[in-house]
């Protein structure tokens, strides 16, 4: 038996990093999915084998049947919430993914610490206690801070920053008492009280953490949360001694940590300045003025007049597209535009969205071929060669204010520059600001025209003139 859990465990770790790898592309990223599935399936019965025929005395049918049924429950949950959730609503499926895992690398690790200490040795070797404590303390602050996460992305919190006085330092104060409580726990690892107070405190701190952060900054906060999941997953993973569970969440967290890295440099700045500046509340900084000039609005007949000279064209999705769920539409446009002899190119944002990869996870969705995706980097060379740019709901990922205005809190941020096409339109419901609330000068730009109402709707119309007019 000893042979096939190894063997199983193995077959796991391989369909993990190959799972990994097939994610890292869109045409094969379903087949990633079903691969570290299958993975996981694994690990769950080589972790069964390996609890039943511990010191050679099996327990008996009840445990494998507890172990079935979760299967069964959890598979079912998942398979129902996969099916029923709006594609609008993915950020926050991913946020509660997040917490789950936290929550449950919390509960292995209350587990551990109660089995050893009512049942086992009485109390924790040091090693094993902060291995204990830190699943205990990450986990915690991931399932907490991930539903505060969630909270905001649904709009059931406000997607503002909330902050009031001296909160940096507080949230310090409370960090500094966790960390003090990991060397208590080590030298008194037989402490309920301790454990218990501490694991309360990290579910508050969680809160703390994520409370202050902004909407427009929710992309940094899940991958970053994604990798905590997979930190406090490694932490169980050593307070268990199960070297799968070590591997996997370290392959989680070092995953999470390097698309936190991408996603801060994509915005040009500090993982700390995203957790601790309050980024979105609204303030403009001293010497600012807002955005002047008078926005020149069109109708979709004219838009489409210009379109269908047009011999470039590039689309710049954003969380707008998601919330009208006009990706077929947009899909359909680009197809009649195609046929039209056009060149038809979707530029992407690294923090378009609410969460990362958002808009490659829309546009697939609607068949969008891979190719046709362009990065940031690769497109803006481009821009000032293509006829048309197409803004759906990209507000803050195409702000010139981050280029020209010194002052405003976007300046440096790399952007899609959509103002130097020939000629942009804007798609958008009002003259609203984005998510992060900060006004867009481009919406003023002699060649920009704002396309108001529904963006799906608007784009729809345009792909009925194409297909009139064939």
């Amino acid at each position: 038996m000893s042979a096939v859990k190894i063997t199983l465990f193995l077959f796991a770790v391989v369909c993990f990093v190959r799972g990994l790898k097939l994610l890292s592309k869109t045409g094969s990223a379903r087949l990633g999915n079903r691969v570290s599935a299958a993975g996981m399936l694994a690990a769950v019965l080589g972790a069964l084998l390996s609890v039943y025929g511990r010191g050679g005395a099996p327990v008996g049918l009840v445990f494998p049947a507890l172990v079935a049924a979760g299967l069964a429950l959890g598979g079912l949950a998942g398979a129902v919430a996969a099916r029923r959730v709006q594609m609008t609503a993915m950020p926050e499926m991913v946020a509660l993914f997040n917490g789950f895992g936290g929550i449950a690398s919390l509960l292995v690790a209350w587990a551990q610490f109660h089995h050893t200490r009512f049942f086992g040795a009485g109390a924790l070797a040091p090693w094993d206690a902060a291995s204990v404590y830190l699943a205990m303390l990450i986990g915690g602050v991931t399932f907490s801070g991930s539903l505060v996460a969630f909270g905001k992305l649904a709009g059931r919190l406000p997607g503002r920053p909330v902050l009031y006085p001296g909160q940096n330092v507080v949230n310090g104060a409370v960090l500094a008492s966790l960390a003090a409580g990991l060397a208590a726990f080590i030298l008194a690892p037989d402490h309920y009280g301790l454990f218990l107070a501490a694991a309360a405190i990290s579910l508050a701190f969680g809160v703390a953490a994520v409370i202050p952060i902004g909407g427009a900054d929710m992309p940094v906060t899940i991958s970053l949360l994604n990798a905590c999941s997979g930190l406090a997953a490694c932490a169980a993973g050593f307070a268990v001694s199960n070297v799968l569970l070590i591997i996997t969440g370290a392959l989680v967290g070092a995953s999470g940590t390097i698309l936190t890295r991408v996603m801060c440099r994509a915005m040009n700045r500090s993982l700390a300045n995203v957790l601790f500046s309050g980024f979105g509340s609204g303030a403009r900084r001293p010497g600012v003025a807002g955005p002047r000039g008078e926005a020149k609005a069109m109708a979709p007949e004219d838009v489409y007049a210009i379109l269908e000279a047009a011999r470039s064209v590039v689309i710049i999705p954003g969380y707008g597209m998601a919330v009208a769920q006009a990706q077929h539409a947009v899909r359909e446009l680009a197809a009649h535009l195609e046929a039209n002899g056009t060149e038809v190119i979707y530029a992407i944002h690294p923090v378009a969205g609410r969460m990362p990869g958002h808009m490659n996870v829309l546009l697939a969705e609607a068949n969008v071929p891979y190719e046709q995706l362009a990065e940031m980097d690769a497109i803006n060379p481009r821009l000032p060669t293509m006829d048309a740019a197409i803004v759906i709901g990209a507000n803050d990922v195409v702000n010139p204010a981050a280029r020209e205005e010194q002052g405003s809190p976007i300046y440096g941020m790399p952007i899609i520059n959509a103002d130097q096409a020939r000629t942009v339109f804007v798609l958008k419901r009002s003259m609203g600001t984005g998510f992060a609330g900060i006004d867009n000068p481009l919406f003023f730009k002699e060649n920009a025209y704002m396309v108001f109402g529904d963006a799906k709707a608007t784009v729809e119309r345009l792909a009925a003139e194409f297909k009139d007019a064939s």
